[in-house]
């Protein structure tokens, strides 16, 4: 998979610290419940971390998410988009951020999440604002 396959359509790429925790769990819930609206923009939702495949399949299967949630293990995704990575002892995670990527290929927002509650919504927002 790559970001050049959504060319022409607005991509949310949210970075998030881990699989079923519980502000990530809710994170991924409101934008699951959100997706027909982004699918109304002409928006794709994406979801990365430092999982692996395997808490991914568990995630999605577990909590009923459709969109698809990337792994980025060695970090390479999390780096070139300089989001911060945290440690907790020997965890690694990367800090809560979304960039919105416009039909073009371009970067054209960056959110850090400051409310998780409502972020879903302040991305629809945003890209309805972006789109004019």
């Amino acid at each position: 998979m790559s970001l050049s396959d959504y060319k022409g359509r607005w991509v949310v790429l949210y970075f998030y610290p881990k699989d079923q925790t519980s502000g990530c769990t809710l994170e991924a819930h409101n934008f699951e419940r959100d997706l027909s609206k982004y699918e109304a923009l002409n928006a794709v939702v994406l979801g990365v971390s430092l999982d692996m495949v395997e808490n991914h399949k568990t995630f999605c299967t577990k909590d009923s998410l459709t969109f698809k949630l990337l792994a980025d293990p060695s970090h390479d995704a999390t780096d070139a988009y300089g989001v911060p990575i945290h440690s907790f002892g020997m965890t690694h995670y990367a800090e809560r951020t979304t960039f919105l990527i416009s039909p073009t290929g371009k970067i054209v927002k960056e959110l850090t999440v400051k409310d998780i509650q409502h972020h879903s919504a302040e991305v629809l927002t945003e890209i309805k604002s972006l789109k004019g």
